[in-house]
């Protein structure tokens, strides 16, 4: 069969998006390529927006005021209690009571210091333990904000990626429109720019989709009302070199504020355990009053002092139950510190098999893949110039170049995403060990 060409002002747009589809956002094009009026921030500007208004950090913050708060009044005593008696009122006369005996007490229960301090240092571990509470909601809302950060990048870029094709192929469409109506051009060639237009079109709604969620789910981490427009500005992190395994290991276990939580409930289990043993130690009440006695007494004013002490050891088999209640707590605390712990290590190297295959997928395309699409791309543009090419090579070459640049970029906000779980795995920074190579959108 004749291969028909289209018109030359489509071979050129086409030799022109070679050279412009060719890698941007991740070689040499400004991060500001399309205008937008969304505004423009930096990664480390949204998770300080988040870590300051972030609703659930601020309910976090209020738990942590309010534990603090309990500690100040842990050692104070109970209430002292005032009781005022009136007994030996003769029923005859319930209104004389110049022959009632009248009595004002004030009394006071006394808990030993050791009881004391040991309610203080509870009060203290429910402290730690919500402080552990907030800074891993923190570091939790940190990594959230991070990994929609780059899933926003990513679609900037496509979105970018996506203008630029189609008005290529509206431009083709238009050119085989007229080329077809002169008899010049097969009708095919018109259909397949048209299905493919078509199809742009459908990928144009599935990438506002992606915008739109990913705006929102940024937008309610920072504390912002959902439907706020907002573009992430700055460059794909460049490749790291991660740590050793058991480093990774050892920087959750030192870092990882859900671990150190668990830690201190086990320290407050062995609290509770020893307050309970301590619940087997009498408490003193002292009591003090005044009594005012009938009229005719010898003495109508006198007073009246008691001590009195409860006695634990009588109830026994109850005081070792909570002890054993107690140990048995502290059992459950400590074997759920160990089920954490595992949990962490497995997401620690999780993220590091995430961040290895993220950061190979990206070499193999910007360094191999790609060069070799955008070399294919214009050896079909040549022939298909030069009578040697159906038009339908000319567009494989040019969407399969189109998929490369988009795996590209997912394979870079992968390897953002990786990084913000391996961050957030270990509870701090990755250590600095960045290799000289860096990727740039």
């Amino acid at each position: 069969m004749k291969i028909h060409r289209i018109a030359a002002p489509f071979m050129v747009a086409l030799c022109l998006s070679c050279s412009a589809q060719s890698g941007p956002g991740l070689r040499d094009a400004p991060a500001s390529a399309a205008p937008s009026a969304a505004a423009s921030i930096t990664v480390e500007d949204a998770v300080s927006a988040a870590l300051e208004a972030n609703p659930q950090i601020h309910v976090a913050v209020r738990r942590l005021t309010l534990a603090q708060s309990r500690t100040a009044t842990a050692r104070s005593l109970d209430d002292p209690m005032l009781m005022v008696r009136d007994w030996d009122t003769p029923l005859r006369q319930p209104w004389d009571l110049n022959q009632a005996q009248m009595m004002v007490s004030l009394q006071q229960t006394f808990m030993s210091r050791q009881k004391r301090n040991l309610r203080a240092r509870i009060a203290g571990d429910d402290a730690e333990i919500a402080a552990s509470e907030l800074e891993s909601l923190r570091q939790e809302v940190a990594a959230e904000v991070r990994k929609a950060c780059a899933d926003l990048k990513r679609n900037g870029e496509e979105m970018r990626l996506h203008e630029r094709q189609a008005s290529l192929l509206k431009e083709a469409l238009a050119a085989a429109l007229a080329q077809y109506s002169t008899g010049r051009a097969p009708q095919v060639d018109v259909l397949r720019a048209q299905m493919t237009v078509t199809r742009l079109d459908e990928h144009l709604i599935e990438l506002e989709e992606e915008r739109d969620a990913a705006r929102a789910q940024l937008n309610a981490l920072m504390g912002r009302p959902a439907g706020e427009p907002v573009e992430i500005a700055g460059e794909y992190a460049g490749a790291v070199e991660m740590p050793p395994l058991e480093e990774l290991e050892r920087l959750a276990m030192e870092h990882r504020p859900e671990l150190a939580g668990l830690r201190k409930g086990i320290a407050r289990s062995h609290d509770e355990a020893q307050a309970t043993r301590l619940s087997t130690k009498p408490d003193f009440t002292v009591a003090l009053g005044y009594m005012l006695m009938p009229t005719g007494s010898p003495a109508r004013n006198a007073y009246m002092a008691e001590l009195t002490m409860n006695l634990p050891g009588l109830n026994r088999a109850r005081h070792a139950g909570e002890a054993t209640q107690a140990d048995a707590a502290t059992a459950v605390a400590q074997a759920d510190l160990d089920a954490r712990t595992a949990t962490v290590f497995l997401e620690v190297r999780q993220a590091q098999i995430e961040i290895a295959a993220a950061q190979k997928r990206t070499k193999v395309y910007r360094d191999t893949l790609l060069p070799q699409a955008e070399a294919a791309f214009k050896a079909a543009t040549a022939a298909y110039r030069n009578n040697r090419a159906e038009f339908s090579t000319l567009v494989d070459s040019q969407n399969l170049l189109l998929d490369i640049q988009t795996a590209l970029y997912k394979a870079a906000s992968a390897s953002d995403v990786g990084m913000a779980e391996m961050e957030r795995a270990i509870g701090t920074s990755i250590p600095e060990h960045s290799s000289p190579e860096r990727t740039s959108k």
